[in-house]
């Protein structure tokens, strides 16, 4: 039995990065603000090919791609007076591949949550109040992994986003559609995919600081309280 809650305990420590970091993933895929910010920040509405097109509405309907049931994004835009297909057969495939991905990750996100949220309920429920302090060096453990992750994604982020970028789609894609010219590389440029790591860096780092932090204190605090009780 101490062995089952020792394995509960460490898989709840190694759960925790991930919940956190596939949650700043799923929310960089949908957030309206971070592609206008990109789009603003990198002048892509500048860009002579994208003047005439309504940027936000192409955000909005890439967002509702990759939550809907279709297999293949469908993005109708005008240009003088012409509709015509937003994207190339090749970049379709690549927004499905990246669209297979985004699903791995709320798979993740939903199976981390639902073992963190089980774990965190069979301690705070049970009987004895020392499951509540294995819960808060499970919850203060997880929270410094993550810090770790987080420090070493930002710093080869800093140093060499290029190739970690390059790697990644290797890794990830069995095509060289990620390449593919045409309208994708002009909206979504190396330097909007940099932000976003950074900004999903941050976000996850910022989770697991408050939760360590708040996990730590409650440490601090009861431990000074025992010693005022002897």
């Amino acid at each position: 039995m101490k062995i089952m809650g020792i394995i509960a305990k460490w898989l709840f420590i190694l759960c925790l990065p991930f919940l956190l970091l596939t949650a700043s993933l799923g929310w960089a895929v949908n957030s309206h603000w971070l592609y206008n910010y990109g789009f603003e920040k990198y002048s892509v509405v500048q860009t002579p090919e994208l003047a005439e097109f309504d940027l936000e509405a192409i955000a909005d309907e890439l967002i509702d791609y990759f939550n809907s049931g279709e297999d293949y994004v469908s993005i109708t835009v005008t240009s003088d007076g012409e509709p015509f297909e937003l994207f190339t057969p090749e970049e379709t495939i690549h927004f499905k591949d990246v669209k297979g991905l985004i699903r791995l990750d709320y798979w993740v996100l939903g199976g981390t949550l639902l073992y963190v949220l089980a774990y965190a309920a069979v301690c705070l429920f049970w009987r004895w109040k020392r499951y509540w302090r294995q819960l808060a060096w499970a919850v203060f453990g997880g929270a410094c992994l993550t810090l770790a992750f987080m420090l070493a994604l930002g710093v080869g982020t800093l140093l060499g986003f290029d190739q970690l970028f390059w790697q990644f789609h290797l890794l990830f894609f069995s095509n060289e559609f990620w390449s593919a010219e045409g309208y994708m590389l002009l909206l979504f440029t190396g330097e909007f995919f940099y932000d976003a790591a950074l900004f999903c860096a941050l976000g996850s780092g910022g989770l697991a600081l408050i939760m360590g932090g708040l996990s730590g204190g409650w440490l601090i605090f009861t431990r000074k309280r025992a010693k005022v009780k002897k």
